[in-house]
């Protein structure tokens, strides 16, 4: 939730408040090492290391809610991690399961090609909680009946609950919840006992021992009650306990970059002066102490005196070993006349990796072969991008340091945070230790001012861009919103409009502005800037940046757009 602010801005700002109460206990993080496809099985097998002693599988039948799920549970402090849905056994076994959640998804159970129920989920004996698309998919697999519904429902509705169980206790009998489904379950399996309707879902709650069904999404905001029912199923139906803290993190991942690098090895680390690769930087020389080597590239895509802080802060204030690299013209040669965003991306992706080989080389002469390069890697950009880890869900984007990267990549990856959430990272920076303006700066994309730049980049757009960038970010922080708001930027348009300055005729860029609220960048809202911002905003790049004659606001929330433009 945003911090209060004056009533000027309380009755312009809308923050997302959380249906998850503030736990007990330290915030949840989540240590989860790489996932590895089992090309002869078809299969994904998991880590065989668990990186806690009791975790909580949520299975991935393809919804967009199934990371939310993820979160909520962490947000709980339990460890959870996301699987596909025909993940084996021996593999789900090593990550110490002590419940399952089967998530929702966009498929009928009739479908051909459609997810279908793993034998060893109810083979397990552990506690399940199956939601929407899980529920169907227990019911028509354990003999029960699933038909398309008379009545479809879709967001709010009404559930009764008129039968006692653990996993209701504490929220009454009338639930406000959100719905998403096309198909009901019409029988149940033998065995099962329902506890509770809606006026479309006879079914909407069901339970069979320590198996329960649920047609509702009780993970999202909109299910007022959900973050109870969730606790309800961890702590009084699995008998989880809430441990799973930032410091078991930094601990568990110390341990496991200790493990992977060895007593001898360098790291070569990727660091942008973002919370992501900072966050890694420090984790990753808590680990490995002065064999970590920090290069900073310089690819002429940064904001304006980013350069100078980021050599500043860290060199000087962080004491890390960091080596920093002006590699702009590279970047821009290897941009030259690309327009498609997804290109940039590829492009940038693998200029990066070409220098820190170039580097790693300058390097090796002096320290010795470097074999691993470290990147501050989050769950948003291994999702958007699809790689095999999270196959279910559609590619959104290619992010430059996942899909971006070449396939001769000479390095081993190490990516400690790579299934983790934004707002957990920053928890695990202020349990490093690092400052305040390092861990609560704004996200900045890695491809920079590339994607903030519709069509061609070229020097003179750049130079365009960082003085309306600066702006934005200048009135932001001077109105006291930089806290408040995810991200605040300008981006570039190919538009051209028509403006009147001075009794004359004007013909220049359009600029739109961007501000949204969000707790892990997965979904966004746009942020209800006061109008007197806006107008401040506006009045001074149009007339500080002569190459700019119009200012418009974007208002599209993610989804349905992205935060970024590209």
């Amino acid at each position: 939730m945003l911090a209060r602010r004056p009533a000027t801005y309380n009755q312009h700002i809308v923050s997302r408040e959380s249906a998850t109460p503030t736990p007990a206990v330290d915030p949840p993080i989540v240590a989860q090492p790489h996932l590895t496809t089992d090309i002869a099985s078809s299969q994904i097998e998991l880590p065989v290391q668990p990186p806690a002693p009791q975790s909580v599988v949520v299975i991935d039948f393809g919804s967009q809610y199934s990371q939310l799920i993820t979160r909520r549970v962490r947000e709980l402090n339990v460890y959870s991690q996301l699987v596909p849905w025909d993940a084996s056994w021996d593999s789900v076994r090593e990550l110490n399961p002590r419940a399952i959640i089967l998530s929702g998804g966009p498929s009928s159970v009739y479908d051909e090609g459609a997810p279908r129920l793993p034998d060893w989920v109810t083979q397990s004996g552990l506690p399940v909680l199956a939601i929407c698309y899980g529920l169907q998919l227990l019911a028509h697999a354990l003999g029960g009946k699933v038909e398309r519904a008379l009545v479809r429902e879709y967001g709010p509705a009404n559930v009764r609950i008129h039968a006692a169980s653990p996993l209701f206790e504490g929220v009454g009998t009338e639930l406000p919840v959100w719905m998403s489904h096309g198909d009901s379950v019409t029988a149940l399996p033998d065995g099962f006992e329902p506890l509770g309707s809606s006026p479309a879902a006879l079914y909407s709650a069901v339970r069979c021992g320590n198996i329960y069904g649920l047609q509702f999404h009780p993970e999202v905001a909109h299910t007022p009650s959900g973050s109870q029912l969730l606790a309800n199923f961890l702590y009084k139906v699995a008998g989880l306990k809430p441990d799973w803290t930032p410091t078991h993190f930094v601990d568990e991942a110390v341990s496991q970059i200790r493990e992977q690098v060895g007593d001898e090895a360098r790291v070569l680390c990727a660091l942008s002066g973002g919370v992501d690769s900072s966050v890694a930087a420090a984790l990753l020389h808590r680990a490995i102490g002065e064999r970590l080597i920090c290069v900073f590239v310089d690819n002429g895509l940064l904001r304006q005196g980013e350069a100078e802080q980021v050599v500043e802060v860290f060199r000087d204030q962080q004491h890390l070993t960091l080596r920093h690299v002006d590699a702009s013209a590279r970047f821009l040669a290897a941009l030259a006349g690309v327009t498609d965003p997804e290109e940039k991306r590829r492009r940038i992706g693998e200029t990066f990796i070409r220098v820190f080989e170039h580097e790693a080389a300058q390097l090796e002469a002096s320290v010795g072969k470097i074999e691993y390069l470290a990147q501050g890697t989050l769950y948003p950009d291994v999702i958007e991008s699809t790689t095999a880890q999270t196959r279910s869900a559609q590619k959104i984007k290619t992010h430059h340091n996942v899909g971006g990267l070449p396939a001769d990549l000479r390095f081993k990856l190490i990516e400690p945070l790579k299934l983790l959430f934004k707002d957990e990272v920053r928890r695990v920076g202020t349990e490093l230790g690092l400052p305040d303006e390092i861990v609560h700066r704004q996200p900045f994309p890695g491809p920079g001012l590339a994607v903030r730049i519709l069509g061609e980049v070229t020097q003179d757009q750049l130079d365009v861009l960082r003085a309306c960038d600066a702006v934005v970010r200048a009135e932001i922080r001077l109105a006291g919103l930089d806290r408040e708001v995810w991200q605040s930027f300008a981006v570039l348009t190919p538009l051209r409009t028509v403006g009147v300055m001075g009794d004359g005729r004007t013909y220049g860029n359009l600029v739109a502005v961007r501000a949204v609220t969000s707790d892990d960048a997965m979904t966004a809202g746009w942020a209800r800037l006061p109008y007197d911002l806006l107008d401040r905003i506006s009045t001074r790049i149009v007339n500080e940046v002569p190459e700019v004659t119009r200012v418009v606001y974007d208002v599209t929330s993610k989804p349905p757009g992205t935060i970024e433009w590209e």
